[in-house]
């Protein structure tokens, strides 16, 4: 898990966890990590992005649709965890309490 400034874009996100990305054959990302130095880097890495384009790009560059459908799944994870009030409304401002809840609520979460 890594914790951001809320007004941090994703892609800068991604950047600090890129050397922690695990071998992997796809990576689905929504619109905000559409970046040429993310996509390059993930294609060094071996990974190949699943990445729609974003709509001021020249020149939209193609994924696969069917596969991008599978990322509700890490939507619905993310929904699992706003159930925890604490967490969707952020109770805890101090960032390394909000990210031990947030571990919290994932640890009891995959338990159950």
């Amino acid at each position: 898990m890594f914790l951001s400034a809320g007004q941090t874009s994703d892609y800068i996100g991604a950047r600090a966890l890129l050397a922690s990305i695990p071998q992997a054959g796809v990576l689905l990302g929504d619109r905000g990590y559409d970046a040429d130095w993310f996509r390059n880097a993930l294609n060094n890495m071996g990974i190949s992005p699943c990445i729609p384009s974003r709509s001021g790009r020249k020149v939209p560059i193609p994924h696969d649709a069917d596969l991008y459908r599978q990322r509700h799944k890490i939507e619905n994870m993310f929904a699992r965890l706003k159930d925890w009030r604490r967490i969707a409304t952020r109770y805890d401002r101090c960032p390394i309490l909000f990210l031990s809840a947030c571990a919290l609520a994932a640890t009891i979460i995959y338990w159950l």
